[in-house]
């Protein structure tokens, strides 16, 4: 037992210590943001081209680098989104990586968040409102055979718990009055 904790401690520091210079090769471009095993790349530019620029060389020092570390890059799992205002036209950009092309995304999910391009939080409502949904109908079946702190204890662990997370981003959002609906219509059953 003490062999699995000692290998998973020095799993977990080799993998930070091979990760931390990531953020150094592209720092001059970019701004790097590295939370566990993900890594999320900003740059920002008001010229495009000069942005379009930014964001090839980027994206060749991250190539370069993870060719150097004996890395492959997972290219499923490596998304492009430009956040833009409502004023603002998107740009069509293309980011060549390796055996991919990379085009702009609408949303992307980002610790259990997703965020879209315009920051209206549209998509991650929706996919909450259905979570939630299933959530209603789950303790309005199980309402006859329970107590209503069995009840509460459910409510606080499959609706609270998802709701509260992240509330601070989406929270302000007009779409989120589907959200306090639903939340009404659980606390009423229960």
């Amino acid at each position: 037992m003490v062999f699995h904790r000692v290998w998973y401690w020095v799993h977990y520091c080799f993998l930070y210590i091979y990760i931390n210079d990531l953020s150094l090769s592209i720092s001059k471009l970019a701004n790097p943001m590295l939370f566990a095993d993900d890594t999320t790349i900003i740059i920002s530019n008001t010229n495009p081209e000069e942005f379009k620029n930014n964001i090839n060389s980027v994206m060749t020092e991250i190539i370069n680098w993870f060719q150097s570390n004996l890395l492959t890059l997972n290219c499923n799992k490596t998304h492009f989104m430009q956040c833009l205002t409502k004023k603002q036209n998107e740009r069509k950009i293309q980011i060549i990586a390796p055996r991919s092309i990379k085009t702009n995304m609408n949303s992307i999910k980002f610790l259990c968040l997703i965020i879209d391009n315009k920051l209206s939080w549209k998509d991650h409502i929706a996919a909450l409102t259905s979570k939630l949904n299933k959530a209603f109908y789950a303790i309005r079946a199980i309402k006859p055979f329970m107590s209503v702190d069995i009840l509460r204890m459910i409510y606080f662990s499959y609706v609270h718990s998802v709701t509260s997370y992240g509330i601070i981003f989406w929270g302000n959002s007009h779409h989120s009055n589907s959200i306090l609906k639903i939340q009404k219509r659980i606390i009423r059953i229960i």
